[in-house]
């Protein structure tokens, strides 16, 4: 049924443990979550036997359907704590932001790869890439933003062109950058400078990171034990089920439960660098490499921003944390992973 027994593995592993520690620091996300990871698990053997080939035939739709997405989101999306992500769906929600991202790699790998790439095109590319990065910042969402400019980094990185162009793009980061500064809304502003000194406010902008830093740290060896965490059990650590659930998993497990969450992950990326030896042809080569460097990017921040190493950005952990959007966006760049290489080649 599933193309790679290793990584089917590793994710099924995953999504147990996700719900193990949601249903202790968050129980009322259930029964309802199950149905976001059946769903979810669903899409991931559909695109899957889909394929990239097949996917990347429909590229300009999938980046046209992007936009619509996320254009009708500022339209009709509903407003919660001053943000407009989510479109509700009955009793449902979705963020169109993360659902958005597998296929804009798609579209860009099949446009970088098509041909060589010029000036021409790279900025052509570029100012494709800055429609939905835009669309998506002014949400505000500057993590998924910012998650979307790394994929295209990687995809980039994998094709055909001159390396000096890189100076063009970084360049253009230089000036796009204090754009976003000033799109950003005060609470992101106060979050990357409480990064600097989490100390200086820590009952405000600071708070958080310090708890995080407590929960990780407070669970040693083998745990306090689920549904027995003084920092999740007691709310001293905020959105616990998304943002901190590697500080959760931390507390309640362990260094053991924190070690095999990070184990399967580093499997899936085993995995995916296998996938790029052997994939279909240069466009899916490049995919991967730009689906890898997302997936590394965000395990990378979400940890460290959990050790109070990294400013607190919103990232949730792949697979781990709770956000049914976010969970069909990872499944599904998975599913068209494993359906971009060459199995016995």
């Amino acid at each position: 049924m599933f193309k790679d027994i290793s990584l089917s593995i590793a994710v099924g592993f995953l999504l147990i443990l996700s719900v193990f520690i949601l249903n202790s620091v968050s129980h009322t996300l259930f029964p309802l979550y199950f149905i976001y990871i059946l769903i979810a698990v669903f899409l991931f053997w559909l695109f899957s036997q889909i394929g990239f080939e097949i996917a990347s035939l429909f590229s300009t739709h999938l980046y046209i359907f992007s936009i619509f997405l996320l254009v009708l989101t500022l339209i009709i999306g509903r407003v919660t704590h001053g943000t407009i992500r989510w479109i509700p769906i009955g009793s449902f929600t979705l963020q169109p932001s993360e659902i958005v991202r597998p296929f804009l790699l798609v579209f860009f790998a099949g446009y970088l790869t098509k041909e060589k790439v010029t000036l021409k095109r790279l900025l052509k590319a570029i100012a494709l890439l800055l429609i939905p990065a835009i669309l998506i910042l002014v949400q505000p969402s500057f993590s998924v933003s910012m998650i979307t400019l790394v994929g295209f980094l990687g995809i980039l990185l994998s094709s055909d062109f001159n390396k000096k162009y890189l100076l063009i793009v970084f360049g253009v980061l230089v000036v796009v950058i204090p754009i976003f500064w000033q799109i950003m809304v005060p609470y992101q502003r106060g979050r990357l400078l409480s990064f600097l000194n989490p100390t200086g406010d820590p009952l405000g902008a600071g708070y958080n990171s310090i708890q995080s830093t407590i929960a990780a740290g407070a669970g040693e060896f083998t745990g306090q034990g689920l549904g027995r965490g003084i920092q999740t059990q007691l709310s001293f650590l905020p959105e616990k089920q998304t943002d901190f659930i590697f500080a959760a998993v931390s507390e309640e497990m362990g260094f053991v439960g924190a070690g095999l969450m990070l184990l399967a992950t580093f499997v899936i990326l085993f995995r995916l660098t296998k996938f790029m030896e052997n994939s279909t042809s240069q466009a899916a080569r490049a995919y991967l490499s730009g689906f890898f460097l997302t997936y590394v990017v965000q395990v990378f921040i979400h940890v460290g921003m959990n050790m109070g190493i990294f400013p607190v950005t919103g990232l949730p952990f792949p697979l781990v944390s709770a956000g049914g959007s976010s969970l069909f966006a990872t499944m599904i760049g998975l599913g068209i992973a494993t359906g971009a290489y060459k199995k016995n080649s």
